[in-house]
């Protein structure tokens, strides 16, 4: 007898559909076909203690499975549910009359016990794509599946429970989750404020300007003058997610197997901060299965570099393309997929190895030539695709100790939030632009213009300088943003001379 199921596989934030095919016939050898990886070619002896373990029976004959597509590559360990069921229904122990209404997936325990899978999300919406009337899977994933509207979505502990779900032994009921009020819930959460940070108004002014147009930002400064505190604080500025960007961001932390049970929806920009000993893959993704990294997992949030120089050189220069390009193509001999990476850069270093350059205080111990030197780790077309270089300073005494109220993160971001709906409707006729900093060369042209006092500024400090045209185009997003702020529709003079005082810790002009 054949029976079918069906299930999916994920390939980057996509999912497509694969169907399980079983055969059981005279003999008594397993085959399973259909370019499974050795996770999968092991699950029959799981399938098969799991099966035992409900209390029903593994058939004694030849069991022939086959994943369709077959010159797909399927990979993972949750094709164990589908296999079992399939198997299950082919000799006769379950009814198969409804098998092919809904998608099923899970691992399945030796005791018959479902573990959570990853990329939920994208599967369930290719469910609801494929037409297919509801979603069989493990109940620490069933939150996150329910989000998709249209499906019918059944979280099940065991393979006892789902069983009974198709001899309609016990009822179940479907997983609801309503999209809207799970994200509006915790929206607004946030571990950090600006007003713990004592001091420091420059460096939160800049970090504002960053926020409102989507700038890459350096902070340059000596050990304990705040830096780190300063970007963790950056994600709490930034405008909320809409609910597409909470879905786009949800599906990448759904493939990369990090969401937990309790989290239906990502409501928080994501912030993340890898060692300076991550490697390449690690930060870009990758895998012989290429699985998101860093810079996509921090898709629709921030990426905190925390003590750039000490990254790898290699790993710093393949960071170029994604920041121009705001997405990853990983491709392989057999694949190709694309991972979106929209981030905010915010990186962190000390001016020198002493970590004293600049300092107001403290003399600098490193010999002549060794701050430069420290300073050529990071290349000129790194620093180039960096927004605003921003040099930090120790607070001193008297604001560490005031008891002023330094301005809340709600208020900050208020503002923020307003020079986006600014932005918004100055690129509302483009639906892949949403900020400043994404505008390409030929829109920084038309929309970021300047009189003949501000070219004449511009140019004078770009002599100085000596930056380059990709600079040139920073400054000019830069000094729009401030506008935006300010709430003028025209690049001021004092708007442009803020936004080249970002670019002041440029490699010709720092340590020079």
């Amino acid at each position: 007898m054949l029976v079918k199921t069906y299930g999916s596989a994920v390939f980057g934030v996509n999912a497509l559909t694969i169907t399980v095919e079983v055969s059981i016939g005279t003999g008594n050898k397993y085959h399973i076909v259909g370019l499974p990886d050795n996770t999968i070619k092991e699950s029959l002896r799981r399938i098969e203690s799991a099966i035992q373990s409900t209390g029903l029976k593994m058939p004694r004959q030849k069991i022939v499975i086959n994943l369709a597509p077959a010159d797909i590559r399927k990979e993972g360990s949750s094709y164990d549910l589908p296999i079992a069921i399939a198997i299950l229904a082919a000799s006769g122990q379950i009814d198969s009359d409804e098998l092919d209404k809904y998608f099923i997936m899970g691992e399945l325990s030796l005791d018959g016990g479902l573990q959570s899978i990853k990329g939920v999300l994208p599967i369930a919406i290719q469910a609801r794509v494929a037409s297919f009337k509801g979603f069989i899977l493990p109940i620490d994933n069933s939150r996150e599946a329910a989000i998709v509207s249209e499906l019918l979505v059944y979280g099940m502990r065991n393979l006892s429970d789902v069983v009974s779900f198709f001899t309609k032994s016990v009822e179940h009921f479907p997983v609801v989750v309503k999209a809207r009020d799970e994200f509006y819930k915790k929206v607004n959460c946030y571990d950090h404020d600006f007003s713990d940070v004592k001091g420091q108004e420059n460096i939160k002014r800049a970090l504002e300007i960053a926020a409102a147009g989507g700038h890459n930002v350096i902070l340059i400064g000596p050990p304990g003058s705040g830096k780190t505190m300063l970007a963790k604080r950056l994600q709490s500025i930034l405008p909320p997610l809409n609910l597409q960007e909470a879905l786009e961001t949800t599906k990448i932390h759904s493939v990369a197997g990090k969401l937990s049970a309790a989290d239906a929806l990502m409501t928080e920009r994501p912030y993340r901060s890898p060692h300076h000993t991550i490697s390449d893959m690690a930060l870009v993704g990758g895998g012989s299965n290429p699985q998101p990294g860093e810079i996509s997992l921090a898709h629709n949030g921030v990426l905190f570099l925390d003590e750039l120089p000490e990254f790898k050189r290699s790993v710093l220069e393949v960071m170029r393309q994604p920041l121009e390009e705001r997405s990853i193509v990983i491709s392989r001999s057999k694949m190709s997929v694309e991972y979106p990476a929209s981030f905010m850069l915010i990186a962190s270093m000390n001016p020198c190895p002493c970590g004293f350059y600049n300092h107001p205080e403290k003399e600098c111990t490193c010999a002549p030539g060794v701050v430069q030197k420290y300073l050529g780790k990071i290349s000129g077309p790194l620093l180039d695709r960096i927004d605003l270089h921003v040099e930090v300073t120790p607070v001193n005494f008297n604001e560490l100790i005031s008891l002023s109220a330094a301005e809340k993160s709600e208020v900050i971001r208020r503002r923020v939030i307003k020079a986006r709906d600014i932005q918004d409707l100055r690129f509302k006729q483009n639906t892949t632009l949403h900020y400043n900093a994404q505008m390409n060369p030929n829109m920084v042209r038309q929309i970021c213009t300047i009189d003949a006092a501000g070219q004449a500024l511009i140019k004078k400090a770009m002599e100085r300088l000596g930056l380059s045209a990709r600079a040139y185009d920073r400054i000019l997003k830069v000094s729009r943003t401030i506008a935006d702020l300010a709430e003028s529709e025209v690049i001021a003079l004092e708007h442009l001379a803020e936004a080249i005082h970002y670019r002041s810790l440029d490699r010709d002009s720092w340590a020079g």
